[in-house]
């Protein structure tokens, strides 16, 4: 999962990403409105944590101009006024959710994990192929009905390559949603490593991840 987080106070915004990295979530830090356009111009994120105040434009202005695009990506405000009017005025515009500065990192982490499982049921929840069944809300797996054990990206990886089962899925895409852009000692290859480690936990059953070299990754069912 990949998240953009659009904060100008730098020890606010590092303290998010680090956090959510933790927990396996790749995190794009952008500390105003110009640079996070830059940034959803080329990249999909699974969720947004957008300030009110930043120093070019509010965030709100984004909001609003993300929603009047048809992007639907889940977004929570953060803001540090009290107003019950700026927060209603928010929500009004499109925003899930809202936290008021200072917060605490779990809660910011908590409501954010429920911002994308609600988004992730809304999209149907379980993808299966064959012996395995995939929980995009829960980023867990079974096969043969036993629990996978899974780290958080083999996870995110799986669930890419089951929501496109049957076709080939770039090694750029799947690093797109797996690394962020401060990741630059992550090379491409990395994919690669993945890759093969999800191939020995899904051994010994039908379902088979196969490389088309120079085009990427296919996961579908032997017959």
């Amino acid at each position: 999962m990949r998240v953009l987080i659009v904060e100008d106070a730098t020890d606010v915004a590092e303290a998010v990403a680090v956090r959510l990295r933790k927990s396996g979530m790749a995190c794009d830090v952008a500390d105003c409105v110009a640079t996070a356009e830059d940034f959803l111009a080329v990249q999909t994120y699974q969720a947004i944590v957008l300030d009110i105040n930043l120093p070019d434009r509010n965030g709100t202005a984004l909001l609003q101009d993300m929603r009047a695009r048809g992007d639907r990506t889940p977004v929570l405000m953060l803001t540090a006024q009290f107003s019950v009017d700026d927060r209603i005025s928010a929500l009004n515009l499109g925003a899930d959710d809202y936290l008021v500065k200072p917060f605490d990192q779990r809660e910011l982490d908590a409501r954010l994990r429920a911002l994308m499982r609600r988004e992730a049921a809304q999209k149907s929840d379980e993808v299966t192929l064959g012996p395995l069944c995939f929980s995009a809300a829960a980023l867990t797996a079974t096969l043969d009905q036993r629990p996978l054990d899974l780290t958080r990206r083999e996870a995110t990886l799986l669930g890419m390559l089951l929501r496109h089962q049957g076709q080939v899925v770039s090694k750029q895409r799947l690093y797109d949603g797996l690394f962020a852009f401060d990741d630059a000692d992550v090379g491409l290859n990395a994919i690669e490593l993945y890759i093969a480690r999800l191939r020995k936990k899904l051994t010994p059953s039908p379902v088979r991840i196969e490389t088309q070299r120079g085009l990427g990754y296919r996961i579908f069912q032997d017959d």
